[in-house]
């Protein structure tokens, strides 16, 4: 009876580990091209919409062959790297009050689970800015293409984020009488297939 048990068991978990090998090999892992992606971000500041964008950061994503599922969605930030097009605001930002890069020199999301939506995709997960974790959901789309016999994938969408949250904003710069808490993300990213 043990035996057989014993056998049942093994014959279980070999084939949960062949389903869980199997998943694994249906999807293939796109990363970012830096040189055709963008994200940028858009803040109130004393009442007028302003805009900047990161220049350096690195996105992956898994995503199965029938474009249906996808997974691993992690992104990680050079906070260095951005431009507001206003060199005193963008080292006002770089400073110990707002992102303090010196100290914070990357911010960071790491999904946790991603769901298909009507319109795409749902990723639901953790995003580090300034030492801070929060919950994050970031939506996005995801189309594939063949370029020149290579498969990439397009991923685009925004999220807000609420710079409070996550401490950027110390001071005199806590009140959102001059800059908003509410800060507009938005990415469009080419990403390349990992070569089979």
């Amino acid at each position: 009876m043990t035996e057989r048990s014993g056998t049942g068991l093994g014959a279980m978990l070999v084939a949960l580990f062949s389903t869980a090998t199997v998943a694994a090999a249906g999807m293939t892992q796109y990363s970012s091209d830096p040189a055709k992606s963008s994200l940028e971000f858009s803040f109130v500041q004393a009442g007028a919409q302003n805009k900047g964008k990161f220049g350096k950061f690195r996105t992956t994503l898994d995503v199965s062959a029938d474009g249906a599922t996808a997974s691993g969605l992690d992104v990680t930030v050079e906070m260095n790297s951005y431009d507001t097009g206003d060199k005193d605001r963008d080292d006002t930002l770089r400073g110990p009050d707002l992102f303090n890069v010196a100290k914070f020199p990357q911010a960071r999301f790491s999904a946790t689970q991603i769901t298909k939506t009507p319109t795409g995709f749902d990723a639901a997960g953790k995003l580090t800015i300034r030492g801070v974790t929060r919950d994050q959901h970031i939506p996005f789309t995801f189309r594939t293409a063949n370029e020149q016999g290579h498969a990439v994938g397009y991923l685009a969408g925004k999220t807000t984020i609420h710079r409070l949250d996550f401490g950027v904003g110390q001071g005199e710069w806590k009140s959102t009488e001059w800059v908003g808490n509410d800060v507009t993300v938005t990415y469009n990213l080419r990403l390349v297939a990992a070569a089979p």
